[in-house]
């Protein structure tokens, strides 16, 4: 039995659907069965017959998370970590967590893999209020190149560290087939739509004030720590995708293609 967590999440509900069906035994965290990842001891009903875990970074008590792991004859760890993880900022914020998580992870005693990826497609998800009200989108770090990555990619190189032994001990970096400036993925998503959309790039000091207004301060300055102290490198394209899964990762006008129902629904 694997044990899936954020089973309702981008990564992690395409993680429990590739195990399915493939076949293999998995069970998602649910909240309504009592189970809560912020209390370690809260989840030892649902760990019972795992032998594999994928797990979310970031919890109040990871090491103690670990420690249930173990103490329910968990084997191995697949722990979704990011490229902030390896940041030279590595005191801001989401930095710190994922350091901290990776740490309990690698301490805990069981087999472990670690998956660094970029940013995700997904995100673009964000810009769907925008989108409902007209054709231009305006977001922050316009000039900033990402190769990022459709979440079934790292679901499929996470689904291969539940299963096989040999990604024990290792971390991986991931990312999509090519770097994009916000504005030529809005250009592929526009063509996905059959829509000329337009994109306008917000000012550092317009794009702080949208952030801060919903954002904790501590992660908009990793994130301008990330994408304007350039402590990260989400630009560079890696092959982990293909040398693991024998396929190439998918573009963003896959992402887009597939995606597209989700930007032409109306709100209800």
């Amino acid at each position: 039995m694997i044990f899936v967590t954020g089973a309702t999440g981008n990564v992690g509900r395409e993680v429990l659907a590739q195990l399915t069906a493939a076949g293999v035994p998995a069970r998602g965290l649910s909240r309504t069965a009592g189970a809560d990842l912020d209390d370690p001891a809260s989840l030892r009903p649902a760990l019972e017959g795992v032998r594999a875990v994928f797990l979310l970074p970031g919890y109040r008590d990871m090491r103690g998370l670990a420690a249930e792991f173990a103490t329910a004859g968990v084997e191995r760890v697949v722990l979704l970590s990011s490229q902030a993880a390896v940041a030279t900022d590595s005191a801001n914020a989401v930095s710190a967590y994922m350091i901290d998580s990776e740490t309990a992870v690698r301490e805990s005693g069981l087999a472990w893999t670690i998956l660094r990826p970029a940013a995700f497609m997904s995100n673009t998800l964000r810009w769907l209020p925008q989108l409902r009200a007209g054709d231009v989108v305006s977001d922050a770090f316009g000039d900033v190149p990402i190769a990022s990555i459709d979440p079934a990619d790292i679901a499929a190189v996470a689904a291969k560290a539940l299963l096989e032994p040999a990604h024990e001990g290792r971390a991986y970096s991931l990312s999509g087939p090519e770097a994009l400036l916000p504005a030529e993925r809005l250009h592929i998503l526009g063509r996905a739509l059959d829509r000329d959309l337009r994109f306008e790039a917000l000012t550092d000091e317009e794009a702080w004030t949208r952030m801060s207004a919903t954002t904790p301060i501590a992660y908009v300055q990793a994130f301008f720590s990330f994408y304007r102290g350039h402590t990260i490198d989400e630009s560079t394209v890696h092959p982990t995708v293909e040398n693991l899964t024998g396929r190439p990762p998918r573009t963003f006008a896959q992402w887009a293609t597939t995606h597209a129902p989700a930007f032409r629904e109306q709100p209800s």
